[in-house]
């Protein structure tokens, strides 16, 4: 504890490589939860001992399959109901994975535990520049309270340049309907 200021844990993990499960890097970090103002994101400090395998090679040929795409990709639940994921579509659910970071970053506090459980929607957005747009809607299983939240996402992204959420929102429980 930090007197005014909030709490503080000290973490020691394994990082595993999604694309690579026999590969794995050490990592600390440094969380802390404000008190009191829960719209305020966990300051997170961290350090990483090691490197994961170099994705430029599929980021590559993911962009430009896309890319060359006549028509813009829609897709609708990812994992199906059996939990699998279409090769094809692997790549669209990592990339919402690491966005979905960035939003459960955002709204957690110390009394949650997100986890992306599915994509109900994924839509391309059609662009003049060289990014790629999706306009996600996942859902947010919430293991404390079990609860499963629709959650609105739009996310950009190009090889070697990361995954950007420019727009996220909370949706209501009807949205699943």
């Amino acid at each position: 504890d930090i007197d005014d200021v909030g709490h503080k844990y000290h973490l020691e993990l394994v990082l595993e490589d999604v694309l690579d499960k026999d590969s794995t890097v050490n990592c600390t970090a440094e969380v802390l939860y404000h008190l009191g103002n829960k719209n305020i994101a966990p300051a997170v400090q961290f350090t990483i001992e090691g490197e994961l395998k170099n994705t430029d090679e599929a980021d590559n040929i993911f962009y430009s399959r896309i890319k060359s795409l006549e028509k813009e990709l829609v897709a609708e639940n990812i994992p199906d109901s059996h939990g699998s994921v279409s090769p094809e579509m692997e790549p669209i659910r990592l990339l919402a994975q690491v966005a979905s970071g960035y939003v459960i970053w955002q709204n957690s506090t110390e009394n949650t535990k997100f986890q992306l459980a599915q994509i109900k929607h994924v839509k391309q957005v059609k662009r003049s520049d060289d990014c790629l747009e999706f306009d996600y809607m996942i859902l947010l299983h919430e293991m404390v309270s079990q609860e499963i939240t629709p959650w609105q996402m739009t996310v950009l992204w190009r090889p070697q340049h990361g995954v950007q959420v420019t727009q996220d929102s909370c949706q209501p429980k009807h949205a699943l309907e």
